[in-house]
């Protein structure tokens, strides 16, 4: 069948079309509505069995059939292509306990008039196809007049350029499947933020060396992004129901709650912090430069995420000083039984299990031990858990990796 759409290639549309289907098809599987009881259940904290998901994939390295490959030329298309083969895929291969969205989304777009200052840095690539690269960082806050030069942002909702990619993507799919416009979660982590302007060595040698320029770089960026979350607020560019939240589980009992009509308040979604650069620096330190600080940021929010790669396992105690706090991150440096027995009934643990098992060949008795200390930690201390697999800078070439590895996690969980 051929159509024909006003500034739409026919080919394009004769594309997508088939994709949306079968998208729409799997996305009203009994399995999503089974994977939504199993999410909601661990972030109310009355686990059923611990959910497992696998994000941040190098796509480029696996399409050893041709499926992944997009065909559209259409810019806007192709993106709504590149989303459907990528979904199926991991749905087909790989899909652990990952849910389809009934919908396809369109984010709404905004614009900044930024800080003050850019990223101004060098980059290194051993895989040209990957966008994992190195980076070498220029500081660029290096004195109190590089520091005067920052300010808030001003964001401005794009209404107009929303609703466009809304109407061509409807018009091309929309008898098939809906189109919906969709908001933003929070991810909020100033520290790292301030590595990319700075580079990592200048920021810790002064969190020792020059503790109040510290404070004065933090408070800055503290006061930027309770801007930055007012604005997000105000411009209504949250989004009320995600299904995940840097890459965990976001469905829960109690948010969004009643809304009133208006915008979607922080009050009604998730806080995401975290402070990666601090792997390295002690407990106090961390309170003192961090905690205290997002504090004030995540205490709008309804609930509170935190942490991401920095091992927070022998730091519980200020970590449990954040308000609303929810789930906490537990990664592969950090000690899962220290952090099951800190983190208990109260919080979900977040596990991230050590990507690099991918990277090679996949060691199946290393990963059995993994996961096997992950789960015996948490049912030992009553803690609620998901488990995701991120950060999957490689999988050297090998969809077999990802493959193996979802099979044993999930014949691994469906035993607990």
């Amino acid at each position: 069948m051929d159509y024909f759409m006003p500034g739409i290639a026919a080919n394009d549309v004769a594309v997508l079309r088939p994709l949306a289907y079968r998208y729409a098809q799997a996305s009203q599987s009994a399995r999503n509505d089974e994977c939504r009881l199993l999410h909601r259940a661990v972030n109310d904290l009355r686990m059923i069995r611990p959910v497992v998901l696998i994000d941040e994939i190098p796509f480029h390295e696996l399409d050893f059939d041709g499926s992944l490959a997009p065909r559209c030329q259409d810019p806007l298309l192709r993106g709504a292509e590149i989303f459907f083969r990528r979904k199926l895929f991991q749905w087909k291969y790989f899909p652990a306990d990952m849910i389809l969205f009934p919908y396809y989304p369109v984010m709404k777009k905004f614009t900044s008039t930024g800080i003050g200052i850019t990223v101004n840095e060098e980059t290194l690539a051993t895989d040209q196809a990957n966008h994992i690269v190195a980076h070498e960082y220029h500081d660029q806050i290096a004195t109190e007049a590089d520091l005067a030069k920052i300010h808030p942002p001003v964001l401005s909702y794009d209404e107009e350029a929303t609703c466009a990619e809304l109407e061509r993507v409807a018009n091309a799919i929309g008898d098939i499947l809906p189109v919906r416009i969709t908001g933003h979660n929070s991810y909020i982590s100033m520290w790292d933020k301030i590595a990319n302007y700075r580079g990592v060595t200048p920021l810790l040698i002064d969190l020792a060396e020059r503790p109040e320029f510290s404070h004065a770089i933090i408070r800055r960026f503290t006061d930027i992004e309770l801007r930055v979350s007012e604005q997000m607020e105000e411009l209504g560019l949250y989004e009320a129901n995600p299904l995940n939240i840097h890459c965990t589980s976001a469905l829960n009992s109690t948010l969004p709650g009643e809304g009133d009509g208006g915008p979607v308040k922080r009050s009604q979604i998730w806080g995401r912090g975290m402070a990666q650069i601090f792997s390295s620096v002690s407990k106090t330190m961390h309170e003192e430069f961090d905690i205290a600080y997002m504090k004030e940021v995540m205490e709008p929010f309804g609930m509170t995420y935190y942490g991401c790669c920095e091992p927070l396992d022998r730091k519980m105690d200020i970590v449990e000083k954040l308000p609303h706090l929810r789930k906490i991150s537990v990664t592969p440096w950090a000690d899962v039984d220290v952090a099951a027995e800190a983190i208990g009934k109260k919080y979900v643990l977040a596990n991230k299990p050590n990507p690099a098992a991918v990277a090679a060949t996949l060691d199946e008795e290393a990963l059995r031990r993994e996961i096997s200390r992950t789960l015996d930690s948490c049912r030992r201390n009553g803690c609620s858990c998901d488990i995701v697999l991120k950060d999957i800078s490689s999988v050297g070439y090998k969809l077999e990796n990802l493959v193996r590895w979802e099979q044993m996690v999930m014949e691994m969980v469906n035993r607990y």
